[in-house]
């Protein structure tokens, strides 16, 4: 094990943090008005009594959002992980299916699954991220049987006062941090580098942000407003919900 340096991580997040904003900005060029009024509830919209074109438009795109950045990020963290983790253990992506990190200390194999926060599945989605340990112990044994091997599901922020799961252990926020890096404030010494030109960076993602807002407003009204300007719900219940005839 080796002491962390947070000068390398700083570098790593000044140097890479640019991707995490990038991948936002073309995720959001990339949406199309009819797919994401397909995946909306129209009648919480009306049941809301939502009477803009605008109102509704923000309200699909930032669903969007929500979602998709939590996800862009979840994976931007992992790879911050396993840089940090190389750093101390030498650790390791993984190559085996549902395993993002490997590493050894005190004569332990580590396989780490990495999710963004401790809430992050239903009880299939658990019970294959236990499948998928057992099946990477079964794969690791086949070249060392003696190899004693600890499972992991790592969590980037949140808590588990409960860590021990039986077959596995679940480590979240400060816990999860200073399990692959040995620093048991770095959870804390994250956030500085973390904020590395997010002004700037806001700030494109917010052109880009208006930008779409005024683009599908327009569709939207062109599409779904009646003449005189109001909503045309009946149309956009039929459009969103309507089941398909094959010729």
């Amino acid at each position: 094990m080796r002491k962390l340096n947070m000068s390398d991580v700083t570098r790593y997040v000044e140097k890479n943090i640019g991707t995490f904003h990038q991948q936002k900005i073309a995720s959001l060029g990339s949406l199309k008005l009819s797919n994401v009024l397909k995946r909306k509830n129209p009648y919480l919209f009306k049941a809301k009594n939502v009477l803009t074109a605008e109102e509704i438009v923000r309200g699909l795109v930032d669903a969007h959002i929500s979602s998709n950045e939590e996800t862009i990020f979840g994976d931007w963290l992992e790879g911050l992980a396993i840089f940090i983790n190389d750093k101390v253990y030498s650790g390791r992506k993984s190559g085996i299916k549902g395993i993002d990190i490997e590493f050894d200390d005190n004569g332990n194999r580590y396989i780490v699954n990495i999710k963004s926060g401790p809430n992050w599945g239903n009880s299939s989605q658990i019970t294959q991220m236990r499948n998928d340990f057992k099946t990477a112990k079964k794969t690791l044994r086949t070249s060392n049987s003696n190899l004693h091997i600890i499972s992991v599901n790592g969590c980037c922020y949140g808590q588990d006062n409960n860590p021990d799961k039986g077959d596995y252990f679940k480590y979240c926020g400060q816990k999860f941090w200073e399990f692959i890096s040995g620093n048991a404030n770095l959870y804390t010494e994250l956030i500085e580098p973390l904020g590395h030109k997010a002004k700037d960076r806001n700030e494109e993602f917010l052109q880009s942000y208006s930008q779409v807002i005024n683009k599908f407003t327009l569709a939207f009204g062109a599409e779904f407003c009646t003449s005189k300007g109001a909503i045309d719900w009946e149309k956009l219940v039929k459009f969103n919900s309507s089941y398909q005839v094959k010729s």
